[in-house]
């Protein structure tokens, strides 16, 4: 019997909570690190915030794209400074791109880069159209179909 790894669509998915929650504890395969790294947080009934590690970027060095359900997040390599010589470079200077499904109605509300990280806010916003709504219900019959009725009694006695 084959194991499939879904993992990989699930680390990218962002306000499919419940679903994810369910897959994270039925799943016993751990995570593979990607780059560059980051933590998605719920920070509220309907609110993400979305956090990577990006030293050495600069706020022109990435481009973040929200269209229809995906985010992405690039970053250009950032530029060598000439006549700088390393003689051991940790910090990744890469250039990347992370792709993020979206559920429906999660918009981007912000991005900031402070301390070598960039943090982009997410909150759900459900169109009114779509939100539940609570009609009153009141005593006696439809006024409609009142005047409906009389109009047609109206004209049969006619």
């Amino acid at each position: 019997m084959n194991a499939y790894d879904f993992s990989p669509l699930f680390r990218t998915a962002i306000g499919f909570d419940r679903l994810v929650r369910q897959l994270e504890t039925a799943r016993s395969a751990g995570d593979a690190q990607s780059y560059p790294p980051y933590n998605i947080e719920k920070t509220g009934e309907d609110t993400y915030v979305l956090t990577m590690a990006v030293a050495g970027f600069g706020p022109g060095d990435i481009e973040v794209v929200a269209r229809e359900n995906v985010l992405t997040v690039a970053g250009r390599a950032p530029q060598a400074e000439d006549g700088r010589s390393f003689l051991y470079r940790g910090i990744a200077g890469r250039a990347f791109e992370r792709r993020f499904v979206l559920a429906d109605h999660i918009v981007v509300d912000g991005a900031t880069l402070e301390n070598g990280l960039l943090q982009l806010a997410l909150k759900r916003v459900v169109p009114e159209a779509l939100k539940p709504r609570q009609i009153p219900v009141q005593a006696g019959r439809p006024q409609a179909r009142i005047e409906a009725n009389e109009q047609g009694t109206q004209a049969q006695a006619a």
